[in-house]
């Protein structure tokens, strides 16, 4: 890491042990992503409940480039390892994914497609032309039901274009 771990314990008792697998868990983290800035951990006692024992409450806080990654959800339970253990993996995850969008590694959002309605049909059905000229047919079922009784021959429409069996087909379609 390029700045060091900062630990803090509050309201609890500074642990050894704990320190040692806190330590253990973010140099785990830093061989996923060495672009790790620095990394912030918060073990304490929140606000005590009637019915349960001691609870330990641990928080990740992770700073790379362009972002900061955190334990959104508190983790509690009453051994102070597992609830480390719970903060961290959540902050795996989510640096995992920060690591797949860095790499180009996700899947990007299918781009809509801006046409016009060329032709309807009677049994609700259509036609739609994006702006090459490629035509691209249609359903009721593709269709949000409260745009379907607005389309007219004309009307300026977004839609996701796929290729099918028997040519192009326009799903998710809306008026623009």
């Amino acid at each position: 890491m390029k700045l060091p771990l900062q630990i803090a314990f509050r309201d609890v008792p500074r642990s050894e042990a704990v320190e040692a697998d806190i330590r253990e868990h973010a140099a785990r983290l830093e061989t996923l992503c060495d672009h790790i800035m620095s990394c912030r951990v918060t073990v304490k006692e929140p606000a005590r409940h009637k019915r349960q024992g001691k609870l330990f409450a641990v928080h990740v806080d992770l700073k790379v480039p362009g972002e900061e990654i955190a334990s959104t959800r508190r983790h509690e339970d009453e051994d102070v390892h597992v609830a480390v253990r719970d903060a961290f993996d959540a902050v795996k995850r989510r640096l995992e994914d920060y690591v797949r969008r860095q790499r180009g590694q996700t899947k990007p959002h299918e781009a809509r497609i801006r046409g016009r309605i060329v032709r309807l049909l009677e049994e609700d059905k259509g036609f739609i032309e994006d702006a090459d000229g490629n035509q691209y047919y249609f359903d009721r079922a593709g269709v949000d039901e409260a745009d379907f009784d607005k389309l007219e021959v004309g009307s300026p429409v977004e839609f996701l274009g796929e290729l099918a069996a028997l040519g192009r087909q326009a799903k998710r379609v809306t008026l623009a």
